[in-house]
């Protein structure tokens, strides 16, 4: 059987975890690539191959160092760079981390210049700009991995909080990767049911704030990472729409032409995502406090791009 291939670049833990959620589910096959340690992407892909047999998948792994193995790639999932650590913010991560993206870049647009990019690496929405620049693909290629993840964390939340299934929760976080992200609290519910009819506003505005602080809350309990394990699979769900036969709706950060009335950044907003990467940015009807919010989490993400440009 042929299998579409991914290339993961990076073989840390959001590597590893985003390249377990896709061979559990059959879906590619996987090539670490990790530009300074050989062993590391190699040794990372020898041990998840060993899990074949018992998880039930028949995909290859492969692991090297070469930006050659690019080569063929459907989809590039970019995990390179530092992790946060405690104390951190994002935008401490700015130039270190655009500065690998900028030399990765040079090796996607030569060996995968009809790939979809995810980005994963931090500060998320900042790297994405500089691999659009650098690859000069086009937006609906280039795109990152946030609002998935960031909705999780708000849906386990609230089903923490109502003691129910975190998959009867449906809600959406939008804007930036960071402390200025915007949970749509007024379209969130629980089996069609608003959450605004089953807790008050204190124990939302709480839940709110812990979604907008939960790297940093995995990061001061980990001490020395950040979080992974959600990470990975929040970027192989975005993975598997780009691999899948019908586009599916769900928040992306890509870079906004017009759309809510904002220009020339990179903010994670709704999206039909499908095998060509954005099929179509998803414009929602925000109410004037949401746009406002909206619009000031894409200033953040510009005062970083201007950090660089």
């Amino acid at each position: 059987m042929t299998h579409p291939k991914v290339v993961i670049l990076g073989a840390g833990n959001v590597g590893t975890a985003t390249a377990t959620y896709l061979a559990e589910r059959n879906l590619a096959d996987i090539t670490f690539v990790d530009v300074v340690n050989y062993g590391l992407a190699a040794g990372k892909a020898v041990d998840l191959a060993a899990a074949a047999a018992v998880r039930g998948f028949s995909i290859r792994l492969s692991g090297t160092d070469d930006l050659a193995a690019l080569a063929g790639a459907n989809v590039v999932v970019n995990t390179a760079g530092l992790a946060r650590q405690p104390g951190m913010d994002r935008m401490d991560l700015l130039k270190k981390n655009a500065e690998i993206a900028a030399g990765l870049a040079k090796g996607i647009s030569q060996h995968a210049p009809e790939c979809v990019l995810i980005n994963v690496a931090n500060p998320l929405d900042v790297i994405c700009y500089v691999l659009l620049q650098e690859t000069g693909f086009a937006r609906e290629r280039v795109i990152g991995m946030a609002g998935v993840l960031d909705s999780s964390r708000f849906r386990t939340f609230l089903a923490d909080e109502l003691d129910c299934d975190p998959r009867e929760v449906s809600a959406m976080v939008l804007g930036g990767h960071g402390d200025s992200m915007v949970p749509i609290v007024r379209t969130a519910s629980v089996s069609g049911i608003p959450i605004t009819e089953l807790l008050d506003d204190d124990t939302i505005q709480r839940i709110v704030e812990r979604t907008r602080k939960a790297g940093a809350e995995v990061v001061k309990l980990l001490q020395t990472g950040s979080a992974f394990s959600s990470t990975g699979a929040a970027a192989g769900q975005m993975v598997e729409a780009c691999l899948a036969g019908r586009p599916r709706v769900m928040p992306a950060s890509v870079w906004l032409q017009g759309e809510y009335g904002l220009s020339d950044v990179y903010l994670g907003v709704p999206v039909l995502l499908g095998q060509g990467g954005v099929d179509k940015v998803i414009e929602l009807s925000l109410t004037e406090d949401e746009s406002a919010a909206l619009a000031v989490s894409a200033d953040g993400v510009r005062r970083g791009i201007a950090c660089i440009a």
